[in-house]
C-alpha cells in the first residue's frame, strides 16, 4: 500500500507546504502550520491522464438567450442596495465586519421581514443558542416572524434538515463554527472553513437558496480564514463604522449580480438599525458661521453621493520640534503628498507645523476626489480665512499642482444644490457643467492657492 503523503497547512493564509517550519514561508505568521492528512500516491494516482474517459459539457456562446436572475426585497431598502436589488436565488453571499458592529441584528431583521412577507427563512446560529436569538427579535419587534430557527454547528446535520424543503433564505452565523465531518481539524481552521463553505455554496447552487455566511474579521479588518472563501461567493459586503458612533456602513465590496462600492447606510437604534435615507445628514456638522479649517466634499460610493466635512488644525511649534501628522478617516500618505505639493508648488510651509486632519462623524474617505477639499481644509486652518459656509470642493491634485477633473461631477453637484449649497470650487474643465450653482474652476492648485488668500 502506497505511503499517504503529509502536508501542513497555515492556518493565516491557506499556503501548502511539504513540511513543517515554525513560520510561514509566505505571510510570515509563527506556528500557523497545520498537518492535514492527504491522499495516498499511487502509480494511478501520479500517471492517470485526465483527457480521457470524462463526461462531455455543453458549449453554448455568449449571444445565447439568458434570464436575469430573479431577486428576492430584504424589506431593508438599504440592505436591498448594497446587494443590487435584494438576494438573487441560489447565490452564496459573505458579510464580514468588526464583533458587536450589528452583523447579526442586520440579519435577523431582514431575515424576519423576509418572513413576514411569505418567503420561506432559516436561521442557523452557531455561536448563541436559539433562546438567546429570541431575545433578541422580541427586543427588535419581530418576535412574530415565522423564522425557521435552528442552533447548529454540523454542516452535515443542517443540510440533511433543510435537503427535503430548501429554504427561499438560510443564515449561517457564523462560518468560522461550523464542522464538516469530512475533514478532520477544529472549527474555524482553514480545511473546515473552505471545506464547510464549500459544501454550503453547493447546496445554494443546486436547490437555488440564497445563502448568507457571516464571517469573522481580523485586527485588521479582513475577514478571516482562507482568501479563497470570498473567490467562492458571489456577493461580499462589509459592514464598517464605529461603535462609538451611532452610524453603520455596508458597503458592496465584490459582486456578481451588481455593481460594487454600492453602500448602505443604518443608524444603531434602540430597536435594532435603522435606514438612514439621507446620509449626508449623519455627516455634516450644523454651521451657522463660516468656520476656520472646514471644507464640505462631495463624496461618491458606488453611485450614491455623500456630503462630508472634512476639518483640519494646524498648530505652529517652536523651532527645532518635530512636527506631528494626525490623520482620522482620510489617508495619511495622501496627506503627506497634499502637503508637500503646497510647500513645493505653492511656497505655504508646513514643516514648522503640527497638522490634525479628520474626518466628520467617523466617516472614512477613499475618493481621490477629496485631494481639493483637503487643501482648501488645511490653507483655510493655516491662514485662519473660513472657507465660505455655501461652498463645496473636489477635485484630483497631481504632483506637478495641476487640478485634475473626477468622475461624476455633474451627480455630486446635484447632491450638493439639493442640500442648499450655491457654489462649488472645481477643475477648470468642469465649470461648463449645467447645475445650476456658481461653479469656479481652478487648473493649478497654486491658483487655488490665490484665491484663498485673497490674492486672485
Amino acid at each position: 500500500m502506497a505511503k499517504p503523503q503529509k502536508r501542513y497547512v497555515c492556518q493565516a493564509c491557506g499556503s501548502v507546504a511539504s513540511r513543517w517550519a515554525g513560520q510561514c514561508a509566505d505571510c510570515a505568521e509563527w506556528n500557523t502550520l497545520v498537518e492535514e492528512a492527504n491522499t495516498a500516491a499511487t502509480p494511478f494516482h501520479s500517471k492517470h491522464n485526465l483527457q480521457t474517459g470524462g463526461r462531455a459539457i455543453q458549449l453554448v456562446g455568449l449571444d445565447a438567450e439568458i434570464k436575469l436572475p430573479d431577486r428576492m426585497a430584504t424589506g431593508i431598502a438599504e440592505l436591498d442596495r448594497a446587494l443590487g436589488g435584494g438576494f438573487v436565488e441560489g447565490s452564496a453571499t459573505l458579510i464580514g465586519g468588526d464583533p458587536g458592529i450589528g452583523k447579526s441584528t442586520l440579519l435577523l431583521q431582514a431575515a424576519a421581514k423576509m418572513a413576514l412577507a411569505g418567503q420561506s427563512v432559516a436561521y442557523v446560529s452557531g455561536e448563541e443558542a436559539a433562546d438567546q436569538v429570541r431575545l433578541r427579535a422580541r427586543r427588535l419587534g419581530l418576535g412574530n416572524a415565522p423564522v425557521q430557527l435552528a442552533a447548529a454547528t454540523s454542516t452535515r446535520d443542517i443540510l440533511t434538515t433543510l435537503q427535503t424543503r430548501p429554504p427561499a433564505l438560510l443564515v449561517i452565523d457564523s462560518i468560522q463554527t461550523m464542522h464538516s465531518d469530512l475533514i478532520e481539524g477544529a472549527p474555524g481552521t482553514v480545511s473546515q472553513v473552505r471545506a464547510s463553505a464549500q459544501e454550503l455554496i453547493r447546496f445554494a447552487k443546486e436547490r437555488g437558496t440564497a445563502v448568507v455566511l457571516v464571517g469573522h474579521v481580523t485586527k485588521d479588518g479582513s475577514i478571516a480564514g482562507p482568501r479563497v472563501l470570498e473567490h467562492m461567493v458571489d456577493t461580499v459586503l462589509s459592514f464598517e463604522g464605529e461603535r462609538s458612533h451611532q452610524y453603520r456602513i455596508l458597503r458592496a465590496i465584490k459582486n456578481r449580480f451588481g455593481g460594487t462600492d454600492e453602500i448602505g447606510v443604518f443608524s444603531m437604534q434602540t430597536e435594532g438599525l435603522a435606514e438612514v435615507g439621507n446620509p449626508s445628514s449623519l455627516f455634516l456638522t450644523h454651521r451657522d458661521d463660516a468656520m476656520t479649517g472646514a471644507t464640505v466634499f462631495p463624496a461618491l460610493e458606488g453611485t450614491r453621493p455623500v456630503l462630508v466635512e472634512i476639518q483640519a488644525l494646524t498648530v505652529r511649534l517652536a523651532s527645532g520640534a518635530t512636527p506631528r501628522r494626525a490623520v482620522v478617516g482620510w489617508d495619511s500618505g495622501r496627506l503627506a503628498m497634499i502637503l508637500a505639493v503646497l510647500e513645493a508648488r505653492c511656497g505655504l510651509s508646513f514643516s514648522s507645523a503640527e497638522v490634525y486632519l479628520n474626518i466628520a462623524g467617523g466617516y472614512r474617505v477613499q475618493d481621490p476626489a477629496a485631494d481639493l477639499a483637503v487643501a482648501a481644509a488645511l490653507i483655510s486652518a493655516m491662514s485662519e480665512r473660513p472657507v465660505p459656509v455655501d461652498a463645496v470642493a473636489f477635485g484630483e491634485v497631481a504632483l506637478s499642482g495641476e487640478i485634475r477633473p473626477v468622475a461624476h461631477g455633474p451627480l455630486r453637484l446635484k447632491e450638493a444644490s439639493k442640500l442648499g449649497f450655491e457654489r462649488a470650487l472645481v477643475p477648470a474643465s468642469m465649470t461648463d457643467e449645467k447645475s445650476g450653482m456658481r461653479l469656479q474652476g481652478f487648473k493649478t492648485l497654486a491658483a487655488f492657492v490665490e484665491h484663498m488668500l485673497g490674492r486672485g
